[in-house]
């Protein structure tokens, strides 16, 4: 997988938001592949549908599946398939699966460089879109394989600092951005990129956050691609 840094995130799905509804592709690529051309997440972030956010009723975490469920079917989890993708220097156990260290250099939210050992709470692996927030905001009418997808979607994982994407919670960009200010650019083109491919809206405040931010590197480009918008059949959510 590519690492998604920098604005280096790349893509090949199709994506298309009209009035609240999308149009999906279900064979995309594994993870991110190419780059939309330049000044693609601005456009994007005034494309995307604006609405108030919907009562959090029925949240929880399992109606998004179970965690990191391996739904590219590479027999490696997801959780493990980011830290190989962000992680340098990476050692795994039992395999080319179980990553037990790599370092993060540098962490993208704090500009700092961490070193991730298993079993330690170093490195967290961030839903950039929260899970809660895609909830409140569409994700809630979904089909379970829909939610699923979303959860374990290259596109909107990465590996970070635990302690800063801890005050993160399930902020949008208008609520939280990262403490690193030259990655605030990537961090919400990533945003806009995910909720334009799964037909998630956003506040009107939050596209005017998003749209603040963007300005200030008008040429960033969108990622897109990732995994699929429909998880395979046998996984389950509540």
């Amino acid at each position: 997988m590519t690492r998604l840094r920098g604005g280096a995130v790349t893509a090949v799905a199709v994506l298309v938001a009209v009035t609240g509804c999308t149009v999906e592709r279900t064979d995309g690529a594994s993870g991110p592949e190419e780059t939309g051309g330049g000044g693609a997440a601005l456009t994007a972030a005034g494309s995307l549908t604006v609405k108030g956010r919907a009562p959090k009723t029925g949240y929880s975490r399992a109606r998004f599946g179970t965690a990191w469920a391996d739904t590219d079917s590479n027999s490696c989890d997801t959780r493990d398939d980011i830290l190989k993708r962000d992680l340098k220097k990476v050692k795994f156990t039992g395999g080319t699966c179980k990553v037990t260290y790599g370092l993060l250099e540098p962490d993208p939210y704090s500009g700092k460089e961490i070193t991730y050992r298993r079993g330690r709470s170093q490195v967290d692996i961030d839903h950039v879109v929260a899970l809660s927030d895609a909830w409140q905001k569409g994700a809630k009418y979904w089909a379970p394989s829909k939610r699923i997808a979303l959860a374990n979607d290259p596109l909107n994982l990465i590996a970070v600092d635990a302690s800063t994407n801890r005050g993160k919670g399930d902020g949008d960009t208008a609520t939280w951005l990262p403490p690193n200010s030259g990655y605030r650019c990537t961090y919400v083109a990533a945003q806009v990129a995910v909720k334009k491919k799964y037909g998630l809206w956003v506040t009107a405040a939050e596209q005017a956050a998003m749209k603040k931010v963007l300005a200030t590197c008008p040429r960033q480009k969108l990622p897109t691609g990732g995994n699929p918008t429909k998880a395979p059949e046998r996984f389950r959510a509540r």
